[in-house]
């Protein structure tokens, strides 16, 4: 019985010991998983951004006919409006 007890114990800390190594392997590529994982996510919004400079200006192009009616009464109604008041009068103070 004190032979079954002492490889229950040999053996139980062989496992503990292979848990507490199994956690070091785990939390350390786990942070230098996170590591490279933000690092990939910084380059990605980067390649993104750059690519949306290049697109944006091609869409807003594209959709132009689709925004030239409205544009053309946003205009026509602010010319009216900026034509229709009068210039301020200012003061002069003596």
């Amino acid at each position: 019985m004190i032979e079954l007890m002492g490889i229950a114990l040999v053996v139980g800390a062989l496992w503990v010991v292979g848990s507490i190594v199994g956690l070091m392997f785990k939390l350390v590529f786990g942070l230098i998983g996170g590591v490279f994982h933000l690092l990939a996510g910084a380059v990605g919004l980067f390649i993104g951004g750059l690519v949306m400079l290049l697109v944006l200006p091609l869409i807003a192009l594209s959709l132009l006919p689709v925004f030239l009616p409205a544009l053309i009464l946003f205009g026509l109604i602010w010319a009216v409006v900026h034509f229709a008041r009068r210039p301020t009068t200012t003061s002069v103070a003596r």
